[in-house]
């Protein structure tokens, strides 16, 4: 996708609305397209399907109307609010068949087709779920958990607190990428589509890219069922304002016994209301860091999430002990003391930057995740990410270069390490990061154009694909000279087929 100068604040979220999608992470709109057109699209799926198999990544150029549904004003409006004015759409699209008298699915997160990565609370990357006919509740059409992006696990069953995405043709909702969600039962005699697209954040947001009346974070019109994590959406909503670190503190009230001794209760719910209760305060909880370092390693999600928020907000003074449970043994604890780490923003880059050379490769890993989720205010740990892009942990390499995208422009000095990656490490994911990283760094990576075209023929097609988005944006005469070179070699007819082959 491309930046659209005619784009009108009013195709732009609201406060309200981007409030409802940093709580239950989803938003449905509806495009103008009329009724006849989704049917075109519908028509020509079902008729290329029973021809062809499913349609996979070419479902774009072999219904190239789809484009027109992203091309919404509402929809590139959603977008622009959500991943910044200069998101790109992924390669990765898939139209899922939801069968006739189908039982559903299961609930799941979407994998990294084959890839490993780290689930980002920040909306870095998100997926926008099509009907191009109507899927009311009979005809079984996408569900969701909403607020449950946020969670690696399962905390409800029997599939509490499920929400149809119903719709009628032309319906468009779009998912923060990890919300938990799954296909409902078909009890029709009709197969439904749903044309799943994914979308990614090119840059870092410095101001608000919605419609925004009032910068603070308001928790307003959040359902009184909801879990509360208002820690973690202050802290999504202050770096979607352009706030590196988002910390705010709440008055002291002078009495910081009960909150802290009700992290030890036996109740789920108090446990996680007491941490998201210390996380308002900021620096007025310091005295909480022990206990909130202890509710890392609780067994209910939810108390883990705000215990990391509310050391994010408490900030530096939560860094060494954060640093040493980057070593825990348990996998979950590593994980929400990285989250805190990148909630603490600036302050922590020193220690994350000595961390880079733990022996212990998880340790290393999780470091590494931390300073690339905090971004620009990274840039003092170049010189140290710079030592590890040799590391022998596939894992810490492929974090390197999603922190040197992260930082954005101010990475130029490691696009020759970029470059190495991408030219020559096994790893197909990290070769995918690097181009991605290329991309993220913008016309500063000018120097990667003759590796990003060599790129373009990598046995693996989301390296590729990230190529063509780094040329893209790079926008030197070489640089489009490269992508021309590779469309008239790659460009396919959609038209071509055993029926008519000329």
């Amino acid at each position: 996708m491309q930046a659209n100068s005619h784009l009108s604040d009013s195709n732009k979220l609201t406060d309200a609305q981007m409030r409802d999608f940093i709580v239950n992470g989803h938003l449905t709109l509806k495009t103008d397209l009329p009724r006849s057109f989704h049917e075109t699209i519908y028509r020509k799926t079902q008729e290329y399907t029973a021809k062809e198999g499913n349609l996979g990544n070419n479902i774009l150029p072999r219904v190239p109307e789809l484009q027109a549904v992203f091309e919404d004003p509402a929809v590139r409006g959603a977008f622009t609010s959500i991943l910044g004015e200069n998101y790109v759409m992924h390669s990765h699209r898939h139209p899922h068949q939801n069968r006739p008298h189908s039982d559903g699915q299961g609930f799941h997160k979407d994998s990294y087709w084959g890839y490993q990565k780290v689930r980002h609370h920040r909306p870095r990357w998100a997926m926008a779920f099509y009907y191009p006919q109507d899927a009311p509740l009979e005809m079984g059409p996408s569900s969701v958990l909403p607020g449950t992006q946020y969670y690696s696990t399962r905390i409800t069953e029997n599939n509490a607190g499920e929400l149809a995405l119903s719709g009628e043709a032309g319906t468009i909702t779009i998912i923060h990428f990890d919300l938990w969600h799954r296909a409902m039962a078909n009890q029709t005699d009709k197969t439904r589509y749903m044309m799943k697209f994914q979308f990614i954040r090119m840059d870092a947001p410095q101001a608000p890219e919605w419609n925004v009346t009032d910068p603070q974070w308001k928790p307003e019109d959040i359902h009184p069922s909801t879990p509360a994590h208002h820690g973690t959406w202050r802290h999504v909503w202050n770096w979607m304002t352009g706030d590196s670190n988002g910390r705010t503190a709440g008055p002291a009230n002078g009495n910081l016994a009960a909150p802290i001794a009700a992290l030890s209760n036996d109740d789920d719910a108090v446990r996680a209301s007491a941490a998201d209760e210390l996380g308002l305060l900021g620096q007025s909880a310091t005295e909480a860091i022990p206990q909130l370092i202890q509710a890392l390693r609780d067994g209910y999600e939810p108390v883990r999430l705000n215990a990391a928020y509310a050391l994010g907000t408490i900030g530096e003074p939560a860094v060494p002990q954060l640093i040493e449970t980057l070593g825990d043994e348990n996998g979950p604890t590593r994980r929400m003391a990285a989250y805190a780490l990148a909630a603490v923003g600036a302050p922590a880059v020193p220690a994350l930057s000595e961390a880079l050379q733990h022996t212990e490769d998880a340790v290393r890993t999780e470091a590494a995740y931390a300073l690339a989720q905090i971004g620009d205010a990274a840039e003092p740990a170049i010189p140290a990410l710079m030592e590890r892009t040799k590391d022998a942990c596939a894992e810490v390499r492929r974090y390197l270069a999603d922190a040197f995208g992260g930082i954005g422009s101010a990475a130029a000095p490691a696009v020759p390490a970029l470059i190495e990656m991408l030219e020559n490490d096994e790893d197909k994911q990290a070769r995918f990061e690097a181009a991605l990283a290329l991309a993220q760094i913008g016309p500063a990576s000018s120097a990667a154009v003759p590796a990003l075209a060599n790129a373009l023929r990598d046995p693996d097609r989301y390296v590729r694909d990230n190529a063509i988005h780094a040329l893209k944006r790079i926008d030197t005469i070489e640089a489009e000279s490269a992508l021309f070179d590779y469309l008239l070699m790659a460009r396919w007819c959609p038209i071509t087929n055993r029926a008519s082959t000329h």
